[in-house]
């Protein structure tokens, strides 16, 4: 197993599952409770609770390595199932189910976060699902789009105030890159539904098609 992911949860080699899950939960609760700390302290805290959520991710990751690529699979498919239809909290019981939490694991909770309306949790699973699959173009553009979208909202007054039908208008009956990608947010989440979703907040399904999206 890799050495340096087990010096960050504190364990050795030779450690188990169950070593890992434990060392992972008790850092995971310290670091939650410091990062609300002033200054250096809660800025460690808060890239401590990212390294120790990597070192889990690719720990279990290598544990499950053989049954993830055979079950995996499955379960993945069930998750985009239930965002299609709006099932959050199945969608999330499956998500918890798993020992393997890979780069898909971590986009598919991005994309449960952002359902819930989560921005700042969907952004940071987007980060590690990045950081665990770096040459991931899929995770980059949504990730791109997801900074697109908090950045719009945090200056959306201010635009709509100085042009109040410019923004919404020039999207309107197309995509925002001109180019399709049904594989964006869980699949078979097509492009226009990922190019609104993303820009006004409207997500309201992972769809094959595009009806309905937005409403």
């Amino acid at each position: 197993m890799n050495k340096k992911n087990l010096e960050i949860l504190g364990l050795s080699e030779g450690a188990t599952e169950e070593d890992i899950k434990s060392a992972y939960e008790t850092l995971k609760a310290k670091y939650l409770e410091e990062r609300f700390m002033d200054g250096e302290a809660g800025n460690n805290a808060a890239k401590m609770l990212t390294k120790i959520e990597v070192a889990y991710s690719e720990l279990i990751g290598e544990m499950n390595e053989s049954t993830a690529s055979f079950s995996g699979g499955d379960l993945y498919e069930q998750v985009e199932g239930y965002l299609r239809d709006g099932n959050i909290q199945e969608a999330q019981r499956v998500l918890d189910s798993f020992n393997e939490r890979g780069g898909q694991w971590h986009y598919l909770q991005s994309v449960v976060f952002y359902r819930k309306n989560w921005m700042n949790e969907s952004k940071k699973q987007l980060e590690i699902a990045i950081q665990l699959e770096p040459e991931n173009q899929k995770y980059k553009e949504a990730y791109k789009k997801l900074n697109d979208k908090i950045n719009y909202d945090a200056a959306g007054g201010e635009r709509q105030n100085a042009n109040p039908n410019g923004y919404n208008s020039a999207y309107q009956g197309q995509q925002m890159n001109g180019a399709r990608d049904d594989n964006q947010m869980g699949g078979n989440f097509c492009a226009s539904c990922l190019d609104c979703c993303y820009t006004y907040m409207c997500i309201s399904c992972l769809c094959d098609g595009c009806s309905g999206c937005c409403r």
